[in-house]
């Protein structure tokens, strides 16, 4: 990645082409070589895939860990890598700022900001609260010469709040704040899909999940960025649990086909 400014630009115009951007989730940086030469436009990173190569759950991760592994994964490619940046990790608008000034610092093109509060008690940041990390945020992502495309994130339908109402009044509040991508993980039913990009005015990034809609009704849905989260770092674990278990319960080696296309497409992308 030579061109920060330009790979970010690049990023931020991907979200108003013809067809929503198809934003992939590497692991780490030899996932990133492997999305970047299957074709993808640009890449963001997965706090649960992340997370999964350090033998932790998501969430686990500190600040600085994510940025190096951004700055990995930055390092690994030459196309736009978006960070997952989980909270912010702080609750207060400086901290979020902070780790925005540290995220544009490694070269990334953009992150994500999320109103999960990490608490049991009160898993999602009073809205006012919100807003003002969200404004933080995006007073340093615009503020230099290097643009940083900031998604800002309302975490309600992955936390156990199926409020639509107030996902769609927080990504308007995230919109007037200056977010430059809205994302709230969880929504599956295309109607409740529609509601939310007919109510803000940004680009809505839609995170897949087993059973939702597929990539052609997204787009007819006005999405214009579809991301797969931990889902492709999910796949890989379970090909090579289901490769242990032949290899151990039935003494078989019918995994070996998959190893010589994955000897293939690891040269390819490692030229």
């Amino acid at each position: 990645m030579t061109n920060p400014a330009g790979n970010a630009a690049h990023f931020l115009a991907l979200h108003h082409g013809d067809e929503p951007l198809l934003l992939p989730n590497p692991w780490d940086a030899g996932s990133a070589k492997l999305l970047a030469s299957l074709g993808f436009a640009a890449l963001a990173t997965t706090s649960s895939g992340f997370a999964g190569t350090l033998g932790r759950r998501d969430g686990m991760v500190t600040r600085d860990e994510a940025l190096a592994h951004a700055e990995a994964i930055v390092a690994a490619v030459d196309l736009p890598v978006s960070a997952d940046l989980e909270n912010g990790f702080g609750d207060g608008a400086d901290a979020v700022a902070e780790t925005i000034r540290l995220a544009v610092a490694t070269g990334l093109a953009g992150g994500s900001i999320e109103d999960f509060s990490g608490s049991d008690e009160d898993p999602i940041y009073d809205l006012g609260l919100a807003t003002d990390r969200v404004t933080a945020a995006a007073e340093i992502a615009h503020a230099g010469l290097v643009p940083f495309v900031l998604t800002a994130r309302a975490e309600n339908h992955v936390r156990g709040r199926d409020d639509l109402a107030d996902t769609v009044t927080r990504l308007q509040a995230f919109q007037g704040a200056g977010a430059d991508v809205l994302f709230a993980p969880g929504l599956r039913a295309i109607a409740d899909i529609k509601a939310v990009v007919q109510a803000v005015d940004r680009p809505v990034n839609v995170l897949v999940w087993p059973g939702g809609p597929s990539v052609p009704e997204l787009a007819a849905a006005g999405v214009r960025r579809i991301s797969v989260g931990g889902s492709f770092s999910y796949v890989a674990t379970a090909a090579v649990a289901a490769a242990a278990r032949e290899l151990q319960e039935q003494g078989t080696l019918g995994f070996m086909d998959q190893m010589i296309a994955g000897v293939s497409l690891a040269q390819a992308a490692n030229t």
